[in-house]
């Protein structure tokens, strides 16, 4: 054989370690650690979609009062939002390219940059075609967001199916994630796994689930009202280092009381405290009027440390 062709099959195979080594860095730089940002913390402020869930297509209140996409922008342009969190579940379904470019030429136009999506799903499940299903699923949405422009898709681990064990469940969602975290990367897409009870209704359960799928592209979407343990907030400073979205509510629920306004000056101080620096999306689910309610809970989260340094 000549220098030619040895050089040739050299650079093939060579090639070929690149190739997986860069596939093991990009597994093996995840979030095992913390996320390490360099300089001061940011709080970008956001809304999402889900907070006007009653008044899109086909919700309880829409006949009353209706609201679509382009509307919600509208409604964060107009409130002194710089982002919009676009929940999956309010576009059409199935919405073409051509309707997400156009969602997308809005948002530009208003001035609101696109900071995520949210989508639904069950990683939970004993492996066959329901699980399948959900992965497959989520795959799809990482192409729509690509389209659309979302850098951040939020994303669930599930309930662990009737007779399965959580750390079973826990063992099949790390597999789930893990291939749609390796999809989403190719993308440029992060994930956030929210802390959304089931499996990961404790810092530890998530915790263990991030860390041992260890992907650059995986992190946690932290919602601040989801942990209903003794002290809410010890459990959140223990995933802020890892996230990569928040999701701010204006209430809490301690284990076994009722709810009560969330402290938010403590809510800023933990995330300054992990350097984090991205979206806050406000995601109202109290019971007060969001029209009314929703303005008054942005201009207090203004007013208190979100959207500014």
């Amino acid at each position: 054989m000549n220098s030619d062709g040895l050089s040739r099959r050299g650079f093939l195979a060579q090639a070929g370690l690149a190739g997986v080594a860069l596939g093991l860095g990009a597994r093996e730089a995840g979030a095992v650690e913390p996320f390490k940002r360099t300089g001061a913390p940011r709080l970008e402020l956001s809304l999402a979609a889900y907070s006007f869930r009653d008044y899109f297509a086909g919700g309880k209140k829409a006949a009353e009062k209706t609201i679509d996409m382009k509307q919600f922008i509208d409604f964060c342009a107009e409130n002194g939002c710089t982002g919009a969190e676009l929940t999956s579940y309010y576009f059409p379904k199935d919405p073409t390219d051509a309707y997400l470019v156009d969602v997308r030429r809005h948002a530009f136009l208003r001035g609101v940059a696109i900071s995520g999506t949210a989508v639904g799903n069950n990683f939970a499940l004993p492996k066959g075609e329901k699980r399948d299903e959900q992965i497959a699923s989520v795959k799809k949405w990482i192409d729509k967001a690509a389209v659309l422009g979302a850098p951040h898709i939020r994303v669930f681990a599930g309930a662990a199916a009737p007779g399965l064990a959580d750390a079973d469940a826990r063992q099949l969602c790390i597999g789930a994630l893990e291939e749609v975290s390796d999809y989403a990367g190719t993308k440029g897409i992060f994930l956030g796994l929210e802390n959304h009870g089931g499996i990961v209704a404790e810092p530890e359960g998530i915790l263990e689930i991030v860390k041992a799928v260890k992907s650059a592209w995986l992190g946690i979407n932290l919602d601040t009202g989801n942990f209903h343990t003794d002290d809410p907030y010890e459990a959140l400073s223990q995933i802020a280092p890892y996230a990569v979205n928040v999701q701010y509510k204006v209430e809490i629920k301690r284990k076994g009381k009722d709810n009560e306004p969330s402290d938010m000056p403590r809510v800023v101080k933990l995330l300054r405290d992990a350097n984090y620096q991205g979206w806050v999306a406000l995601e109202y689910e109290a019971k007060e009027d969001p029209w009314t309610a929703v303005p008054a809970a942005l201009k207090a989260m203004k007013a208190g440390g979100f959207g500014a340094l």
